[in-house]
């Protein structure tokens, strides 16, 4: 298969279909190297795949400083008042919370996208082709013809193909070329993010240290700084309108930035990039043989560093079927279900991010906010205390990250069980068909997320359990890859709730019992996508 893009997430799914043996190229039209970081948060759910990948550690000790406090402060200036915060430890001080073997790191993509390349280079089933531009593609029954340029010889030639996967951004011209819509909303704000180096920037306020810090001015909020790198170099973003969009002179940027310090200082601007925030999902992840993962298939505000994070999703939900399909185990309604499995996520991750931009913007217009005045303090103290408060859902998301849920997939057999609420900043494990199979610590110091490979895995759980033979017999009927494993640990018990749980090779539940069921090549027909019914 091919790969159009290798960003995170294109380097991302190039690495799961090498891990699970599956031969795919990846073409790139740059050479790689980011001059603009645009993700900076690795979520817990990515953590744990990198775990499966092996990878966890190369994020954990990337050259992002561990001991860099995490806070986000809400600040009129940096030499003005501070008007809340939200204290959040560093990275060497937090712990993974009871769900998860892994916790969320602090990894900007210039960072990231090595270690994910690092890691695709690895699998001789993997190759990786840079500079090598995508020019359009021609699709019929039996694979798909792209047309490609090597952007340092010129030369333009063509590969076939029996899958086409676009993960080329928010601009995508695969999803272009394949007449696939964004829905939603194309211009929430217009921003200009500059990313500028001084050493001893903490030197020149006296606010406390932070990895954000938000501005809010008499009119509302207006720009953000980050700690990109935890050391010389800061991310500023300079949050527009919907409406004006220009490119700013660098005049007006470093009276942006000279105002958000509130002095005057020296420093060097390293690369200025305008771009568009958005609230948009594809209409259809698939054309065909065409499909679409990351930004091309949803464009969302960074609020909340849902992005790449989703997307590393849709490479994980695709890599297992696609493999399925070339390994020749895969039903035919298989692939049909990565839209409706995977945009009902995209949409609601692109509408929480769309909220959390709301609650950045919501102090709105505040005239006595900068007096020096009694009437300045409540002020002051009234929008520092909202804005805190309001926050705290972007900071808090555990539930966005671990807690979706296939509802209503054809993949899924479905049990009866009460359909969990959808939580942001909450979640609580279930072992329910459709959800991420539950994180329990082992006896022997593994997670159960370790249990499961690049195939379905058969947890006999509890002393008595089932035999599973058949299941074992049915698997091998068809070529399924099924690896049986019996535990008898009482916290596990509690967390799968039944005696016999079938996870698929992407970790979610796809049945369960505590009985044999009366047909067991049905259920696996259904999960790897051959009946539609059960």
């Amino acid at each position: 298969m091919l790969v159009v893009g290798a960003g995170p997430v294109g380097l991302g799914l190039a690495g799961d279909l090498g891990w699970r043996g599956t031969n795919c190229l990846v073409i790139e039209q740059t050479d790689g190297s980011i001059g603009q970081p645009r993700q900076d948060l690795v979520g817990i759910r990515t953590m744990e795949f990198c775990r499966r990948w092996g990878i966890a550690d190369d994020v954990a000790t990337s050259p992002y400083p561990r001991g860099y406090p995490q806070d986000n402060a809400y600040v009129t200036t940096l030499n003005g008042w501070e008007l809340g915060r939200d204290p959040e430890p560093a990275m060497e001080d937090q712990l993974p919370p009871p769900q998860s073997p892994q916790m969320r790191e602090r990894c900007p993509q210039d960072m990231f996208d090595p270690i994910l390349r690092k890691f695709a280079d690895s699998f001789k089933c993997v190759e990786l082709r840079y500079r090598t531009r995508f020019l359009g593609f021609e699709q019929d029954a039996d694979g798909v013809t792209v047309d490609v340029e090597d952007l340092e010889s010129g030369r333009k030639y063509q590969i076939r193909t029996q899958y086409l996967v676009g993960c080329d951004g928010a601009n995508s011209k695969l999803r272009e070329l394949a007449g696939i819509e964004m829905l939603g909303n194309p211009a929430l704000t217009y921003t200009t993010n500059v990313i500028f180096r001084c050493d001893g920037f903490e030197k020149l306020h006296d606010k406390a240290p932070g990895y954000r810090y938000i501005f809010i001015g008499p009119n509302g909020t207006w720009a953000t700084v980050v700690a990109i790198n935890g050391r010389d170099q800061w991310r500023f973003s300079i949050i527009g309108n919907a409406v004006d969009r220009r490119a700013l002179s660098e005049a007006e940027i470093r009276d942006y930035i000279n105002r958000a310090v509130g002095v005057e200082f020296d420093y060097e601007i390293l690369s200025v990039l305008p771009w568009t925030r958005r609230q948009l999902v594809a209409e259809r992840y698939q054309e065909g043989r065409v499909f679409l993962t990351g930004d091309s298939a949803h464009a969302m505000s960074p609020t909340g560093g849902f992005g790449m994070n989703t997307g590393i999703g849709d490479a994980v939900d695709l890599s297992w079927k696609m493999t399925a399909m070339l390994n020749g185990w895969g039903g035919s309604r298989l692939l049909d279900s990565y839209t409706a499995e995977r945009r009902p996520i995209g949409q609601r991750n692109v509408d929480e991010a769309r909220d959390n931009l709301s609650r950045m913007l919501s102090p709105g217009d505040n005239d006595a906010l900068l007096d020096d005045s009694a009437d300045g303090a409540a002020v002051r103290e009234r929008v520092g205390a909202e804005i805190t408060q309001a926050m705290r859902r972007e900071w808090n998301t555990l539930g966005i990250h671990l807690g979706y849920v296939y509802h209503g997939s054809s993949l899924i057999w479905p049990d009866g069980t009460p359909t969990p609420p959808d939580e942001v900043m909450t979640y609580t494990q279930t072992a329910r068909p459709g959800a991420r199979a539950p994180h329990v610590w082992l006896k022997d110091g593994r997670s159960t997320l370790d249990l499961f490979g690049p195939g379905f895995t058969l947890l006999r759980l509890r002393s008595g359990a089932p035999d599973c033979a058949v299941f074992e017999s049915a698997a091998s009927e068809i070529g399924l890859p099924l690896d049986v494993i019996a535990l008898d640990e009482a916290d596990v018990s509690a967390a799968y709730e039944t005696r016999l749980v079938l996870v698929r090779p992407d970790g979610h539940v796809g049945w369960r019992g505590d009985h044999m069921p009366s047909d067991p090549m049905a259920v696996l027909d259904r999960l790897r996508g051959v009946a539609a019914e059960g």
